[in-house]
């Protein structure tokens, strides 16, 4: 539940910013919107609104009380946060490869690494539901739901470093701190789940 508090804010935010560019409202535009170019603007902001649904998801999958007492809230609620996870990876693959990102080739790349990555666990997720082999299905589930609240992450580290340094190596997302972050708002957590994983593997014949 704490979790799902914490991650209402950045829900609201991705939730809200697509309708209020419908709307014409300037601070909604920025730099991700490019006038005619509908596919990427459309692109980028059903990225947005699917992020932001399948973060608000992620609560819900975790708690044990909906996995035994309403499976089928979870079966759901979890193809809901697969199918939308889809949505998420491929519309902002389709935005970078239309217009890049505002960080360059460097932020291009690790994004699209990171929408590759949640396309492939929404996916295994799925299928190995479906062939019933939980175990699997657990793990890449768990990974899922890494990856899709790593958007709030994203922004919780950003926020966490302007109030420890001030902002030193941010720089219009071209400076150090920048750099680092195009990566690592997803990939040590995924780092530290496989870890976990092995440490649960060795620990389970005793």
């Amino acid at each position: 539940m704490l979790l799902a508090l914490l991650t209402l804010p950045f829900v609201a935010h991705a939730l809200s910013r697509p309708v209020l560019a419908l709307a014409g409202e300037a601070e909604a535009l920025g730099r991700l919107f490019h006038p005619g170019a509908w596919l990427a603007n459309g692109a980028i902001y059903g990225h947005m609104l699917s992020g932001g649904v399948i973060t608000l998801l992620v609560p819900l999958q975790l708690l044990p009380v909906i996995r035994r007492r309403a499976p089928r809230l979870h079966r759901v609620s979890g193809y809901l946060l697969a199918g939308l996870a889809l949505v998420t990876g491929i519309a902002g693959l389709v935005y970078i490869a239309l217009k890049g990102t505002i960080g360059g080739p460097w932020m291009s790349f690790w994004f699209g690494l990171y929408g590759l990555l949640m396309i492939l666990a929404a996916v295994a997720t799925v299928r190995h539901a479906r062939n019933r082999d939980f175990a699997r299905h657990r793990r890449w589930a768990l990974r899922l739901m890494v990856l899709a609240v790593a958007s709030f992450l994203y922004r919780v580290h950003y926020g966490l470093w302007f109030m420890a340094t001030g902002g030193i190596g941010v720089e219009d997302f071209h400076g150090a701190f920048d750099r680092a972050m195009v990566w690592a708002f997803y990939l040590p957590y995924l780092a530290a789940l496989e870890l976990w994983f092995r440490r649960a593997r060795r620990l389970r014949p005793a």
